[in-house]
Formats: structure tokens, C-alpha cells, sequence
């Protein structure tokens, strides 16, 4: 017979009240699923290069922020220790405008890439990772964001976010995040088609 316990108040916190299912109310606790307050929420977005290249890009919002103010967030320090020192304006306006999304024309199936089986050009540094967020100049391998996503039939984690170019920063601060895998295959399938970047810049409404 199966008894469900609860955690402690002390492991309330770090586990958010998951309830276990223990043989006999003894031995090792056995996790059951995330359930969908666990979890992230992915939007995919689609948005032209610019109004001279239509060219599109695909782009990502994670709870609601654009995946870009996360890196910002991740990498503000780090690039301190390499940056001079500069107003709080133009450091913000550079940290947003390191990534830009990926050439939907680039990665070939989004659908594939996404779940972490990219085309082999995307596959040339940290294998076993993806990039998601390629670099403003326009050229995605110049300053790449990699993920390693995990795809199961439940979930979708993106973890392990690293800049190939930094081995010096290791993992950065951010994640690992996880997705509902109906809800993310959903956002997969039907973007959120943009007129332009929908990326909000220090003292603009729109980039």
C-alpha cells in the first residue's frame, strides 16, 4: 500500500511542497512530475532582421522577458571585470545588443533545433549544446548563446548556458529552466509573428 507524504517546512522552499509516493511510508522518496507551477513559460517569436533585410529572426521570451534581458542580467558583472567603466545607459544598451536572434533561414527546422538536434553548422563548439540567440552583427557563430536542451515526452530543460568564447565565465547565472512539453511544442508550432524587434532599449519604445 502507498502512502503520500509531504516534505518538511524546511524542504518546503527548495522543493515547493512536491508530494512523494513511499512504499509503505518507508524508504527512499520517489519525486512525482513537475506540475505546470514548477515550471517555465517559453514564448517563440518571429521578427525581420530590419526594415532592409526582411530576413527572419527567431526570438524568445522566457516568463515574459525577452531571453536577452537574461543574459544581460547573467553577464553584467562578468563583463565589468573586462569593460571600461561607462554610463549606466550605454552598458545596458551593450548588454542587450550582444545577441540577436537566429535567421529562421539558417537553422532550417526550427522544430529540430529547438529540441536540441541542430543542423551540423550549429554544432561546431561545446557539443551536446545548442545556440539559441546568435550575435547583433548578423553573423550567429561570432558571439552565439549555447544551451544544453533536454527533451523528454513531460518537459524541455534548457540548462548549462555558456559563451563559447569566455571559458573563463564557465556556466552562467541563469536557469536551467523547464518548460511544460505540450505548452513548449505549441509555442514551437505557432511563433508570435512581430513587425520588428520586439526588444525595448534604455529610453525607447521600440529597437
Amino acid at each position: 500500500m502507498y502512502k503520500k507524504y509531504y516534505i518538511g517546512e524546511q524542504e518546503h522552499n527548495h522543493n515547493r511542497g512536491a508530494a512523494f509516493d513511499v512504499p509503505g511510508g518507508q524508504g527512499r522518496r520517489q519525486p512525482l512530475p513537475l506540475q505546470n507551477e514548477d515550471m517555465q513559460h517559453i514564448e517563440f517569436l518571429s521578427y525581420p532582421q530590419s526594415e532592409q533585410q526582411p530576413d527572419v529572426l527567431w526570438g524568445i521570451r522566457i516568463d515574459g522577458t525577452d531571453l536577452r534581458v537574461h543574459v544581460a542580467d547573467a553577464t553584467r558583472e562578468l563583463w565589468r571585470k573586462e569593460r571600461v567603466a561607462r554610463n549606466p545607459a550605454e552598458e545596458e544598451r551593450f548588454l542587450l545588443l550582444q545577441h540577436d536572434g537566429l535567421l529562421d533561414w539558417q537553422i532550417e527546422d526550427a522544430g529540430r533545433h529547438f529540441l536540441g538536434t541542430p543542423i551540423p553548422a550549429f554544432a561546431w563548439s561545446l557539443p551536446g549544446s545548442t545556440a539559441v540567440l546568435g550575435c547583433s552583427c548578423g553573423e550567429w557563430g561570432c558571439w552565439p548563446l549555447r544551451t544544453v536542451i533536454t527533451a523528454t515526452p513531460e518537459t524541455v530543460t534548457w540548462s548549462s548556458f555558456r559563451q563559447p568564447f569566455r571559458d573563463e565565465w564557465g556556466e552562467l547565472p541563469m536557469g536551467p529552466y523547464v518548460f511544460a512539453r505540450p505548452a513548449y511544442d505549441a509555442a514551437l508550432a505557432e511563433p508570435v509573428r512581430c513587425a520588428e524587434d520586439p526588444l525595448v532599449l534604455p529610453g525607447e519604445t521600440a529597437r
